[in-house]
C-alpha cells in the first residue's frame, strides 16, 4: 500500500482528502496549527489549546461515508448565538479541546477522536508549538498572525516577499516520520501562505523532505487569493512554494483547465479574486510532468471536484 502524505489545510485539503479516502492508500494529513482567527483563535487564546480548525476539517474529510451523516454533521455544527459565550464556536473545536483535556495530550486527543470516527488515515498537526505566521510585504510592511494575512486590512495587491514563524516552531515527530517514509507527498490545493507554506516554515520540515524519497505532487489552486497570491499565475505559485521547500521541481503538477461562468467570475472579481493563469512553457520549469484537466466542481463556487482530483492523482500513482 502506497504511503501518501498531504500538506495543507482549509477547504482545499478537505476536498482532496474526501476523494483520496476511497482508494487503497495509507493516508496521513499534515495540517497547519497556526490559525489565529474565529473560534480557533478564541480557544487558542483562552485555553492555550492547539489551533484545531484544520485538524477538525481533516478528521471530518476522512470520516467514512455511512448511511447517516450524524457524526460528520455534529462535528461541523457552529453556534450562532450573538451575545453568548458560545457564539461562533464550532462543536468540533470544542470537542477537540475536551479530548485534549481528557487525554492531557494534544496528539492523543486527536487520535482518540479519530478512533471514534473510524477515520481512514491519520491527521497529524505539523507542530505542537505555539507560534504565529508572519509575512513581509514588498512595501516593507510586516503583517503578523494568520487571521490578518487571511483577511487583510492592508492593500492585498502588494506582494508578499518573505514568510516566517514567531517564535520558531519544531516539526511534530509523527509528522516528520510520515514525511520521511512517504512514497508521495501532495502540496495543495490551499491558500499558499496560510495553509501550505505555514507548514513548510516549521523547523525540521525541509530536512524531512530531503531525507524522503517521496515523489512531490503539486495541486494548483483554481483561484488567486487577495493578500496572498493576487496577480500570480500557476507557475509563480509553484515557484514560490518550491523556494520554501528547497526543491527545484515538483515531480508532477495537476492544473485545472475548467472555466467558470461569467456571472461567477464577476462575483469573484468583486472579491479581488481571479482564476490562476496557466502558461504551459512556464509551469514546465517547475514540474517534470503536468496534468491539465477540468478539475472543477459543479457547485456555484470555484472548488476542486473531490472525485475527479483524487482519480487523477491515483492514476498517476499507479502508472
Amino acid at each position: 500500500m502506497k504511503k501518501v502524505v498531504t500538506i495543507g489545510g482549509g477547504t482545499g485539503s478537505f476536498n482532496l482528502l474526501s476523494g483520496l479516502k476511497h482508494y487503497d492508500l495509507d493516508l496521513a494529513s499534515v495540517v497547519t496549527t497556526f490559525d489565529s482567527g474565529g473560534s480557533t483563535g478564541v480557544l487558542r487564546d483562552e485555553f492555550g489549546t492547539l489551533p484545531g480548525g484544520d485538524v477538525r476539517r481533516a478528521l471530518v474529510a476522512l470520516a467514512p461515508d455511512r448511511g447517516d451523516q450524524f457524526l460528520r454533521e455534529l462535528f461541523q455544527v457552529r453556534f450562532e448565538s450573538p451575545g453568548s459565550s458560545l457564539h461562533n464556536h464550532s462543536f468540533g473545536n470544542l470537542f477537540l479541546l475536551a479530548a485534549e483535556r481528557v487525554t492531557k495530550d494534544k496528539v492523543e486527543g486527536i487520535k482518540e477522536i479519530a478512533k471514534l470516527f473510524s477515520i481512514k488515515g491519520r491527521v497529524l498537526p505539523v507542530s505542537l508549538d505555539d507560534a504565529h505566521l508572519c509575512v513581509g510585504l514588498e512595501s516593507g510592511e510586516v503583517i503578523k498572525e494568520e487571521a490578518n494575512i487571511d483577511n487583510p486590512e492592508h492593500d492585498g495587491s502588494v506582494k508578499i516577499t518573505k514568510a516566517w514563524l514567531e517564535p520558531e516552531a519544531t516539526l511534530n515527530k509523527e509528522a516528520k516520520e510520515a514525511i520521511k517514509e512517504a512514497d508521495y507527498i501532495i502540496f495543495g490545493p490551499g491558500d499558499l501562505y496560510t495553509s501550505i507554506i505555514a507548514n513548510v516554515l516549521v523547523d525540521g520540515f525541509k530536512d524531512a523532505i530531503k531525507e524522503s524519497n517521496a515523489k512531490l505532487i503539486f495541486v494548483a489552486n483554481i483561484m488567486s487569493k487577495w493578500g496572498e497570491t493576487h496577480g500570480m499565475g500557476v507557475h509563480e505559485y509553484a515557484k514560490t512554494l518550491l523556494s520554501y521547500i528547497g526543491k527545484e521541481k515538483f515531480d508532477v503538477a495537476f492544473v485545472n483547465e475548467g472555466e467558470l461562468e461569467k456571472d461567477l467570475l464577476d462575483r469573484y472579481k468583486e472579491q479581488n479574486k481571479e482564476m490562476l493563469a496557466l502558461i504551459p512553457e512556464e509551469i514546465e520549469k517547475y514540474a517534470r510532468k503536468t496534468v491539465v484537466k477540468n478539475f472543477m466542481s459543479r457547485a456555484d463556487v470555484a472548488r476542486h471536484n473531490s472525485e475527479k482530483t483524487a482519480e487523477a492523482i491515483v492514476e498517476y500513482i499507479q502508472s
